[in-house]
């Protein structure tokens, strides 16, 4: 039975997921440039992508943002990515977990394959910024992996602060799920991916999945790294919608609806929501956290 679930749900996942590339041609790592400032004094304390960022002394981590299964770090991270540059951050992403160069679908291969991935880029990101830790911005299966990579790869020295929406912490059921992709038109893309190359990470993000145990065999939370976990009561996605949580010590969990009732936001939408926004602006920076304006997310 287990393994029907499997296969049932693995193209529905990613075929959901997919939907925040839509009209986004980016593949591949962002590979986003700039010549350079001429001096230090000269280099940006904030923005996208741009690897001429010097963090500021008021934001002195680095954004790492991780996109979630099927998805691409530019698609993903279109609104939230330019949201927390004007914040003042230096933010960067990638599309991590590329079954192929050809197609802009990532995170479907293993989870182990991705998150070691996931580390080089936050080294990367460390040298080009010259900032001793990042903080991590996941979204769904970027939201699992921003708490994997610290304790199974064991970078959370590298980590200051993990804020993941919705990650699949505990595994998922997918029940209730309603395919956008399919809605969107996108499921021969989906099909194509999964015909040729497989989702090992959907057979690994569901409850009892591989991963999944290896993350919840003993504390999730790392020494050091502050924890955030948002989620909506709404998604249909990720359920049930309590498996999101860290119930350990230090760990932050709410829903959107605790701050904002009336926000429709479901999974997809978590990461174009502006009621998100400001919650995983506060939560980056909460000595200066500002009272949060509700908006509606997209009920993806």
């Amino acid at each position: 039975m287990r393994t029907l679930l499997r296969r049932a749900t693995a193209g529905a996942l990613a075929a959901v997921l997919l939907a925040v590339t839509a009209g986004t041609a980016s593949a591949g790592t962002s590979a986003s440039t700039s010549t350079g400032p001429t001096s230090a004094a000269d280099a940006p304390s904030a923005g996208f992508d741009n690897w001429a960022c010097k963090p500021s002394a008021a934001h002195p981590h680095p954004l790492v943002l991780l996109h979630g299964l099927g998805g691409n770090g530019p698609g993903n991270y279109s609104y939230l990515g330019p949201y927390l540059a004007a914040r003042g951050y230096c933010a960067f992403t990638l599309t991590y977990g590329q079954a192929t160069p050809a197609i802009p679908v990532g995170g479907t291969v293993s989870i182990s394959r991705s998150s070691a991935e996931i580390e080089a880029f936050v080294d990367r990101v460390r040298t080009a910024t010259g900032a001793a830790k990042v903080d991590l911005v996941g979204h769904s299966e970027g939201g699992f992996q921003s708490i994997y990579g610290p304790k199974v790869r064991g970078y959370a020295a590298k980590v200051g602060k993990v804020v993941a929406l919705a990650p699949p912490t505990h595994g998922t059921t997918f029940a209730g799920l309603v395919s956008v992709g399919d809605y969107l038109g996108l499921r021969p893309l989906v099909d194509q991916v999964l015909r040729d190359f497989g989702c090992p990470a959907c057979d690994e993000l569901i409850v009892g999945g591989a991963a999944v145990e290896q993350l919840t065999a003993g504390p999730i939370a790392q020494p050091g790294v502050r924890y955030t976990v948002i989620a909506s009561r709404l998604d249909a996605l990720v359920t049930p919608h309590e498996t999101s949580f860290i119930r350990e010590s230090g760990v932050r969990n709410l829903f959107v609806q605790d701050v904002c009732p009336l926000d429709p936001v479901g999974h997809v939408g978590l990461a174009f929501d502006p009621t998100v926004a400001q919650l995983v602006a506060n939560a980056l920076d909460p000595a200066r956290a500002r009272p949060v304006l509700c908006g509606f997310g997209p009920p993806l």
